[in-house]
């Protein structure tokens, strides 16, 4: 393969601390870089902290309890703002203002070969900065979500990762050409090993093994599903609490055989260890987990979605066929496990979901995108 000058930098931008999939997305695609690599020089920066410093974590406080105190607000601010009429372009003068100095300081400081945004800001702040011609370095999007909202910037970027071909078929509509579009699925860390052919589920064990997450922070509506599932034994729950330390606490304090808490986990070959030994996965439609769980081909049930992207994204899944939504949890009448066991029990069911799995990676690029980002920087001049 062509090598590339070994002096190379690429600047990566997610946005805000909080360990969000944006961070996730970078560190993933760095890791991969820096193996195939190792002498590309990869930096991750926030444009928040590297503009405002300390702001930034009164910023991310506020955000994550804007969410869980009026989450309906939210949602509809979200919308408002970046989601609806997505088709029509918008300028965001305020950001501009906030950031435009700041992400040219960054950039003369860095002096990148490449820049990846992991994150709507930095990339409308690139776009706009391409357009009046003050900008050269190519630049890729990584959407992490499974939409692409008014917020991200696009007609001047030079190279889109998506995780679907729903996506693609938008940015197409939006006169981006196809060869500048990829369809890598969000990109997940190279220990969570893919699996490659289609899962043969064959009638459940009495006993099936479950992973129910939140996210990397345990946010949700996690406690009231605990609450639910403690009254239920057939199946061995393994509850990921992510920092979620009360959580944690809460659910050791109950000492049920059949739910066991998680804390956090790190390291990703154990993160794969984990999905290896279950049969189904409980969770929120934020970007990772999903992607990983497709990844793993594993039947995906979505209990809860926080307001703004998470909904959208779940309409997203549904529409591509690879989450079962878990609507009916909260009746009284209804128990997780026999909305589970009828799932698995149900083969035409299972042989239908595996089908939109199988599609699903049909579209996918078969390259890494890690491979993809060596060769797109190996042509450049």
């Amino acid at each position: 393969m062509e090598q590339y000058p070994k002096d190379k930098t690429i600047l990566f931008l997610p946005f805000l601390q909080i360990p969000s999939g944006h961070h996730q997305v970078a560190n993933a695609l760095m890791e991969a870089i820096k193996k195939r690599e190792p002498n590309v020089k990869c930096d991750k920066v926030d444009i928040l902290s590297y503009s405002y410093g300390k702001m930034e974590a009164l910023v991310s406080t506020i955000y994550l309890k804007w969410i869980q105190a009026f989450p309906d607000f939210y949602n509809w601010i979200y919308q408002s703002s970046v989601y609806k009429n997505v088709e029509k372009n918008k300028r965001y003068r305020l950001y501009e203002l906030l950031f435009i100095t700041f992400m040219k300081r960054l950039i003369k400081e860095k002096q990148p070969d490449l820049i990846v945004c992991t994150h709507a800001l930095p990339s409308y702040m690139l776009n706009y900065l391409k357009e009046k011609g003050e900008l050269k370095t190519p630049v890729i999007n990584v959407y992490t979500d499974y939409f692409i909202h008014r917020f991200w910037g696009i007609r001047h970027i030079d190279f889109h990762f998506v995780p679907s071909h729903h996506m693609k078929e938008f940015l197409k509509n939006k006169g981006i050409n196809d060869e500048q579009i990829f369809i890598t699925g969000i990109p997940i860390h190279k220990n969570i090993k893919k699996q490659e052919t289609q899962v043969v589920n064959a009638s459940p064990s009495p006993s099936l093994s479950v992973l129910i997450t939140g996210g990397s922070l345990g946010v949700g509506a996690m406690e009231d599903l605990i609450k639910k599932i403690e009254l239920e034994k057939n199946i061995h729950y393994y509850v990921l609490c992510g920092k979620n330390e009360k959580l944690y606490q809460k659910l050791q304090t109950l000492q049920k055989t059949h739910i066991t808490p998680l804390k956090y986990i790190k390291c990703r070959n154990k993160m794969n260890e984990l999905y290896d030994q279950m049969d189904a996965i409980i969770t929120k439609p934020g970007g990772v987990t999903i992607s990983e769980s497709l990844f793993k081909r594993k039947p995906i049930f979505v209990y809860h979605a926080l307001p703004g992207q998470e909904e959208i994204n779940l309409q997203q899944l549904k529409q591509l066929g690879v989450i079962i939504h878990l609507n009916k949890w909260k009746d009284e009448k209804n128990t997780i496990e026999d909305q589970l066991y009828s799932f698995f029990q149900n083969k035409n069911q299972v042989q239908q979901y595996q089908n939109s799995i199988t599609n699903y990676h049909h579209h996918l690029i078969a390259k890494e995108p890690s491979q993809i980002i060596e060769e797109l920087m190996a042509n450049m001049k």
